[in-house]
C-alpha cells in the first residue's frame, strides 16, 4: 500500500528534523525534501505546529509498526525472545534508523516550549507504554505498567546515550546490545 501524501510530507519532515534541525523545519524545506512543488506542505499542514504534530503522529506510527513486527517474540512468554526482540530493535535504531530518533529528539525539545506538541507527545508515549505493558503482563510481570515505563525509559537513556549523548561516535557493537537487551529483558519480566 503506498503511504498517502500527508504521510510521505510527514516522513519528509522528520528528515529535515535529523538532518537540518528544528530551526531547519520549514514548509519550503519540505517540499524540496519530497520534489513537491513549493506551497505543497503548507496545504496540508497549515502552521509550523500542524506539521510538527504531524511527525509525532509519524513516530508514534512507526513505533506500533515496531511493536507489530516484535509482537510474537516478545508475546512468546520467553524471556530469551523477549530479550532477542529488544536487541533487534535496539540495535535497528542506532544504525539503520538513527535519524529517526535524531527527529525524535528535536520534537521532545520543541514540545518542551509547545504545550499543544507536548501533549501529542505524551499521548503517544503512553500508548506506547500500555502496548509494552500488556507484553509484560503476558511475561507474567509484577507490575507490568511501572516495568513498561522503566523499560521505555531505560531504551530512550540507551538510545540517547549512543545517538546525541557521551557515546555518540561510538560503534555500535552488536553482541553489547544483545548484552544489554539481555539485562533488560530479565529485569522487565520481574
Amino acid at each position: 500500500m503506498r503511504p498517502d501524501r500527508r504521510q510521505v510530507i510527514a516522513r519528509a519532515a522528520l528528515h529535515v528534523l535529523a538532518t537540518a534541525g528544528a530551526r531547519g523545519l520549514t514548509h519550503r524545506a519540505v517540499d524540496a525534501a519530497v520534489g513537491l512543488p513549493t506551497g505543497s506542505t503548507s496545504y496540508y499542514f497549515r502552521s509550523r505546529l500542524a506539521l510538527l504534530k504531524a511527525c509525532v503522529t509519524e513516530l508514534v506510527d512507526q513505533d506500533h509498526a515496531d511493536l507489530d513486527v516484535m509482537h510474537p517474540l516478545a508475546t512468546s512468554r520467553d524471556e530469551a525472545m523477549l530479550a532477542k526482540a529488544l536487541g533487534d530493535v535496539l540495535y535497528r535504531w542506532l544504525s539503520t534508523d538513527r535519524q529517526r530518533h535524531l527527529a525524535r529528539y528535536e520534537l521532545s525539545m520543541e514540545a518542551v516550549r509547545r504545550p499543544d506538541l507536548a501533549r501529542v507527545l505524551h499521548h503517544g508515549g503512553v500508548a506506547i507504554r500500555e502496548r509494552i505493558a500488556g507484553v509484560l503482563a503476558g511475561l507474567g510481570a509484577s507490575d507490568p505498567v511501572e516495568q513498561a515505563y522503566w523499560l521505555v525509559a531505560c531504551i530512550d537513556g540507551i538510545l540517547f546515550d549512543r545517538i546525541a549523548g557521551a557515546n555518540a561516535g561510538a560503534v555500535v557493537d552488536r553482541a553489547e546490545i544483545d548484552r544489554i537487551s539481555r539485562r533488560l529483558a530479565s529485569v522487565a519480566v520481574r
